[in-house]
């Protein structure tokens, strides 16, 4: 009996050396980084321009995992499933952690099973239009949809995504009553104004800043009270007549619960580092994003339980369904 408990200890002794060497060893491999929207959004260009830093300074490849679906969900289902090792990352929006728990609550416990590491970017919304619509502002569009009350549609990145409550707290502020259509991403709801199948969106800049740029799509307003210093030739919505009409928009790091403490703290410092990088910031602020980071992991998490308040409120008082 001695000796098998003898054997026990040794063989509990050397997991516990593995698994600590493991730890010590990370990044020893690609990581996969999850991100529930399609390629050409926000949430892609985010991913790819932060990971690409992020693997200069792990000295490992970052590999964009694109998984669309349900308003992200499917992808923040899929990292809360993954092994615990700290090679599945998911980057994240206030539609993957706050929204899609309030309106499917089958979501809950995909969400709850992650960690936050930390917040990456922040930026504001933009508004935009096609231009044969012929607006050319907010007071143009809201008097637009008011004169053809249920005519209008607007596009947005899935139900419960931040462009889709834009549209519906636009609707409940300024009395209009546009329809709002439902896309697997930020790109294709884009492609979509640009063609002229939705007059409206109410879009990430990445997704759009370019387009506004080449005369594809008019840029009306960013969603923030004052002018964004990211956006500067777009009117706040206060100048824009909308005082009160506010929303943000951020992305950040979730690891799979489980993984080690150790694991979290080297993700969470090494992002630290590579977003001081200046041609990251320079990357970002092109597309009119951001550097926006969290003091540490449980700063995040306090960040995050209130911001759950404010987008889950706004999600049920919508009447947002599941996809």
């Amino acid at each position: 009996m001695k000796m098998w408990k003898t054997l026990a200890a040794g063989c509990a002794l050397a997991l516990a050396s593995a698994g600590a060497a493991a730890q010590a060893a990370w990044p020893d491999k690609p990581i996969k980084l999850v991100v529930g929207f399609t390629p050409g959004g926000a949430a892609d260009y985010v991913g790819r321009t932060v990971g690409e830093a992020l693997s200069r300074v792990l000295g490992q490849p970052i590999v964009v995992d694109n998984k669309p679906g349900a308003g992200s969900s499917i992808a923040t289902e899929f990292v809360s499933k993954a092994a615990p090792d700290g090679y599945t990352l998911l980057l994240a929006s206030p539609s993957s952690i706050s929204v899609n728990p309030a309106i499917d609550p089958k979501w809950g416990p995909s969400v709850a099973s992650l960690i936050p590491v930390t917040k990456v970017t922040a930026s504001p919304l933009v508004i935009a239009v096609n231009p044969t619509t012929g607006i050319k502002s907010v007071a143009d569009l809201v008097d637009m949809a008011k004169k053809s009350p249920g005519k209008m549609n607007f596009a947005h990145a899935g139900m419960g995504s931040a462009p889709h409550l834009g549209g519906v707290l636009f609707n409940q502020l300024a009395g209009t009553q546009m329809q709002a259509i439902p896309f697997k991403g930020g790109a294709p709801s884009v492609q979509s104004v640009i063609a002229g199948d939705t007059q409206v969106t109410f879009a990430t800049p990445p997704s759009v800043l370019p387009h506004i740029k080449s005369g594809r799509l008019i840029g009306l307003a960013v969603s923030s009270p004052d002018r964004s210093p990211l956006v500067p030739d777009l009117p706040g919505m206060k100048e824009a007549g909308l005082a009160n009409y506010k929303m943000d928009f951020w992305y950040g790091f979730f690891l799979p619960a489980g993984t080690s403490p150790e694991i979290v703290k080297k993700l969470y410092d090494a992002t630290m580092v590579a977003m001081q990088r200046p041609e990251v910031r320079a990357a970002l602020a092109r597309e009119g994003t951001d550097i926006s980071v969290s003091s540490s992991p449980a700063d995040y998490a306090g960040f995050l339980r209130e911001e759950n308040r404010f987008w889950a409120k706004l999600a049920k008082d919508s009447g947002a369904k599941a996809e």
